[in-house]
């Protein structure tokens, strides 16, 4: 893709610490930038720090989902706008352990995760975890007096705590919920077990504690692969006879047959003659079979210790990293 200004002046930029993605234009004098420039840009929420990725197109406004720009590119970051976001991240420092002490004093039943005050200063955001529903408003009002800036309150899930808190993950790589991915995919116990992964909760469970997001990338390979073979308990002619399919082998499109005498053969695809009969295992097994799994794992997951809170952040950290 040719990097290089487009007529249009559109680009696609990454901003916030929960990596908000929109279409920011530049009006006025040209200002040079191209994938991976820090720029100062101007959102719905006030004056922002982000990044640009890409140019914009067509495909991807399809892709954000959005009709119309998100806002303007206003200049590069200078010496100044630099001192000043190490300055934004120690204030966040202050206001996480101030927010956090009004918690306890007042007791309320929530778990402060995050704090992002917004470039520009025109809001402070507090983001927080809770199995129930908080009345905060007396909490706005003294942190908006102490601050003397807009607060807002953003009640998220624990998947979004690791997209705000987590680091790496099991492969080595930066965890996708934090880099690469715009929004989190469903994940469910069949896709687990289709691609035959381990059940072990440590082993398939990710920084948020749930299952994965990644079993959730060659499921739909899986599944197309699974429609296309026999299913288990199918009877299948091959050269060597009459057999039952015991098991699938899907990504190398291969069936596990087991042939009169207790003879157990991996069969490709191509050497099946004729499917004498495709009934497998009746659904209602499948699902008990896959409910006792689901049971066995929130079980297991339910035991393990629970996860430690991240401390404040070190202000010389730098959340506006590009992707490795």
């Amino acid at each position: 893709m040719d990097m290089s200004a487009p007529p249009s002046q559109a680009w696609v930029v990454r901003y916030g610490v929960t990596r908000l993605l929109g279409e920011f234009v530049i009006r006025g004098p040209h200002i040079p930038v191209s994938r991976g420039t820090q720029v100062i840009v101007r959102s719905d929420r006030g004056t922002e720090w982000g990044e640009v990725l890409c140019a914009a197109s067509e495909s991807t406004r399809e892709w954000l989902g959005i009709d119309k720009e998100t806002g303007r590119i206003l200049r590069l970051p200078t010496l100044d706008d630099e001192r000043h976001k190490d300055r934004v991240a120690q204030l966040e420092v202050e206001e996480f352990n101030s927010c956090k002490q009004l918690i306890g004093e007042m007791s309320l039943q929530m778990q402060l995760v995050d704090t992002e005050h917004v470039f520009g200063g025109e809001r402070i955001v507090f983001y927080y975890v809770s199995e129930q529903r908080i009345d905060f408003r007396e909490l706005v009002k003294v942190l908006a007096k102490r601050h003397q800036s807009r607060i807002e309150m953003r009640q998220i899930g624990i998947r979004d705590e690791a997209r705000l808190l987590a680091d790496y993950g099991d492969c080595g790589k930066p965890v996708c919920c934090n880099t690469h991915l715009k929004e989190m995919p469903p994940v469910s116990m069949k896709m687990a077990k289709l691609q035959k992964a381990t059940l072990d909760p440590s082993k398939i469970s990710g920084r948020c504690g749930r299952l994965k997001c990644c079993l959730r990338y060659e499921y739909d390979t899986y599944e197309e692969h699974r429609k296309e073979l026999p299913p288990i308990g199918a009877t299948v002619v091959t050269k060597l006879g009459q057999g039952r399919v015991v098991a699938q082998e899907l990504l190398a499109k291969k069936l596990m047959v087991a042939y009169e005498g207790q003879r157990t053969v991996l069969t490709d695809q191509k050497e099946i003659i004729t499917v004498v009969g495709k009934k497998g295992l009746p659904a209602a097994v499948e699902r008990e079979i896959e409910e006792e799994e689901a049971e066995e794992f929130m079980q297991s997951e339910s035991s393990r210790p629970p996860r430690q809170q991240r401390p404040p952040r070190n202000p010389s950290e730098n959340r506006n990293q590009p992707d490795r």
